[in-house]
């Protein structure tokens, strides 16, 4: 919900520009019921909170309180975001930043917050009959998927799972075989798993997975699965920066009380699903969630212009000395490799692009949205096969040339391997990173191309192009000022 009063000039750093002021007396205390929990969702990060979350939040506040749907979030990686959120009873403040102001909206679909190892919590959940939607924010990585797209059995998460046959799992697919197995057991009934992740078809993406997991481990359970269970596919897309302190502090301002888990994040929202929900859903589709019966030509526009546009940004405008995407896609460099690599893309959408690239551009132009280059960087062996050599293997289908934006992208990311330690930000790419360092710009090519896209239709023209970029990347005249290549 939205409660205000009245608008005034900031002034200061720490304020920023125009601010919405929003004071609520009654502190973290709900001053109604929770909703009962029908959603169980896993991975308790910033964007989940910014998307998910708010969208529950709205369709609840358009639904008469029997129809409202509570959310129980699970962490994921970390189980420190679960103690903030617990101590303000699940709910928080979500700063809605455009480039002229502040908004603050308390979200309190959130009912309950768990630590992802709290595996009695996690099935007691799931035997719950209400209980119809699991959800996931887990990223990319999070799916332990191998080369092929299935499960990776030489995972040693995956292994550890397999070897406790996927009870108090650690790994998202093993979670959630731990779930599905008491539902089946309780007799609670079907249910849908819906995806919220940056994948292509990343329902059929996590079932696959989840079907493997529970094969291992019982090929009983996993007919009951491949019967009662719904992977339903979904396109997400709101940009969703770190949290600061100076975000915290404007939070303070704005609502007269301390959010230690507030959400930064912009206006623009998009959520298109398609699915099957077997045991109902909130009323998503009221407050702008679109429910289509084809979903890959919005999954393709948005990872080809939006998520590419941002892994060209994280490592070419980091060579060039930027830290945000706002200050990235200023830089007229980056901002001329941006839109070629649009264009590139565009040549083979099925879909419109004039108004979304005209929406990209004013979402990446708002300098108050701090939306990291380094946190974008991560994981990029997960992501540049989905959002740069997809690109490149359509247009080799549709008998287009080959990208010479797109081979800019990979070029960029093999220098980040070759100048940065992975192990951490990238741990799927540490032995390609060993291999590439004093490699030529020929060999260093193919050798990741083998790894991104090993069946890249006309892959020796795709090397070239990008062992062409290499060279003109590290040619001296093409360093910065401070030493750096641009």
């Amino acid at each position: 919900m939205t409660t205000g009063a009245h608008w005034i000039e900031a002034s200061g750093e720490a304020i920023g520009q125009e601010v919405f002021i929003v004071h609520d007396e009654t502190g973290w205390e709900r001053t109604e019921a929770p909703a009962t929990v029908r959603i169980v969702h896993l991975g308790l990060g910033a964007f989940a909170r910014a998307h998910l979350l708010w969208y529950t939040q709205r369709a609840n506040e358009l639904s008469d309180p029997a129809d409202r749907w509570g959310v129980a979030a699970f962490t994921g990686r970390s189980a420190a975001a679960a103690a903030p959120l617990r101590a303000q009873d699940g709910r928080y403040t979500l700063l809605v930043r455009s480039a002229r102001l502040d908004e603050a909206e308390v979200v309190d679909a959130l009912v309950s917050v768990h630590d992802g190892a709290d595996g009695d919590a996690w099935r007691g959940y799931l035997r719950r009959t209400e209980v119809g939607v699991v959800s996931l924010t887990v990223t990319e990585a999070g799916y332990r998927r191998d080369a092929d797209g299935g499960l990776d059995l030489s995972d040693a998460d995956v292994v550890g799972d397999l070897e406790r046959d996927a009870v108090d799992s650690t790994t998202a697919p093993g979670r959630l075989v731990d779930g599905l197995r008491a539902r089946r057991d309780a007799g609670a009934g079907q249910i849908a798993v819906v995806s919220c992740d940056n994948l292509p078809d990343n329902g059929a993406v996590l079932r696959r997975v989840t079907l493997e997991m529970a094969s291992a481990v019982d090929e009983s359970l996993a007919d009951w699965i491949a019967q009662n269970v719904s992977f339903v596919s979904t396109m997400v897309d709101r940009i969703t920066p770190a949290t600061t302190d100076t975000d915290r502090a404007i939070t303070f301002v704005l609502t007269g009380r301390s959010d230690r888990a507030p959400v930064v994040t912009e206006p623009f929202s998009e959520w298109v699903l398609q699915g099957d929900f077997p045991a109902g859903r909130p009323a998503w589709y009221r407050v702008g969630a679109q429910f289509v019966d084809d979903l890959e030509p919005y999954e393709r526009r948005k990872l080809w212009l939006l998520n590419a546009g941002h892994t060209l940004l994280a490592y070419r405008g980091a060579q060039r000395g930027c830290t945000t995407v706002a200050e990235a896609f200023a830089d007229p460099v980056c901002r001329a490799e941006v839109e070629e690599l649009w264009s590139e893309a565009a040549e083979v959408l099925p879909l419109p692009t004039e108004t979304a690239l005209a929406a990209l551009r004013e979402r990446f132009s708002n300098p108050r949205i701090e939306h990291r280059l380094a946190q974008i960087g991560r994981d990029g062996s997960q992501k540049l096969p989905v959002r740069i050599l997809a690109v490149a293997q359509a247009r080799a289908a549709a008998g287009l040339p080959v990208g010479k934006a797109g081979a800019g992208v990979v070029a960029d990311w093999i220098l980040h391997l070759q100048d940065h330690d992975v192990t951490t930000s990238d741990p799927h790419a540490v032995a390609l990173a060993e291999r590439l360092r004093g490699q030529g710009s020929a060999t260093a090519a193919r050798s990741a191309l083998d790894v991104l896209a090993p069946g890249l239709a006309r892959k020796d023209v795709y090397a070239r192009h990008v062992a062409e970029q290499l060279v003109l990347r590290t040619r001296p005249h093409h360093r910065t000022l401070s030493g750096a290549r641009p």
